[in-house]
């Protein structure tokens, strides 16, 4: 403590975090909801978070809350938007800075554990009503998502290490819920300088062979 500093004088409001996590399963953008075993709001469901303890950072916080709430871990986060209102918590003053991630569904078996009773994905398009202002972040996060689209390169986290551009033309449709074209998300999708050609081609299957690429960074990257 600083000397001759009086933290007492000042309001000391909860810094809490909440995370978005997406995911594309059978077509469809989904996201993760835990359901909460205490109250307030007991038995809605919320997205995973928690209060940020005194020794941690926000970072760190948001990892551990999400591995201790659902179970997925190692996964890359990117905080998002903080929000304030004063009356977003009924139990105090609660700041809660959100994080945004993306992942493939299958690396995770999901494990519901502390102060929820159960984690699941939910579709975009069929969300139960949530807890506390969840709704309002949830919706602040889609919109984030779909517009980082055209100027990073975020659907890194829905690929596998190598994909065509045909899957990766999908996982934009999916998230932007419309149908692009494939000439013109071809063109624009290769001057952004976010791929690299492995220089080599799918083994084809029912189609014809297509050129492989990877993203050059695993970590978000803006474009100009």
């Amino acid at each position: 403590m600083l000397k001759g500093y009086d933290a007492s004088k000042y309001d000391r409001p909860s810094v809490a975090v909440d995370v978005l996590l997406f995911t594309i399963e059978a077509g469809e953008l989904k996201i993760l909801l835990v359901q909460r075993n205490e109250e307030p709001f007991k038995g809605r469901w919320s997205l995973p978070g928690g209060f940020v303890k005194a020794d941690e950072s926000l970072d760190r916080a948001a990892i551990r809350e999400l591995g201790e709430e659902s179970g997925v871990e190692n996964i890359y986060l990117e905080q998002l938007y903080t929000f304030g209102d004063p009356k977003r918590d009924p139990r105090t003053r609660v700041i809660s800075v959100t994080y945004m991630a993306l992942g493939a569904k299958t690396d995770w078996g999901l494990k519901a554990s502390g102060d929820v009773s159960a984690a699941k994905f939910f579709s975009v398009d069929n969300l139960p009503k949530l807890a506390f202002d969840h709704q309002q972040i949830f919706h602040y996060g889609l919109e984030r998502l779909r517009s980082k689209l055209g100027y990073t390169n975020i659907a890194f986290g829905l690929l596998p290490e190598q994909f065509t551009l045909t899957d990766l033309q999908k996982v934009y449709e999916i998230i932007l819920n419309k149908q692009l074209d494939k000439r013109n998300f071809r063109k624009k999708i290769l001057t952004t300088d976010l791929l690299r050609s492995l220089g080599k081609k799918s083994s084809g299957g029912a189609h014809r062979p297509a050129e492989l690429y990877r993203f050059k960074k695993k970590e978000i990257v803006y474009t100009d």
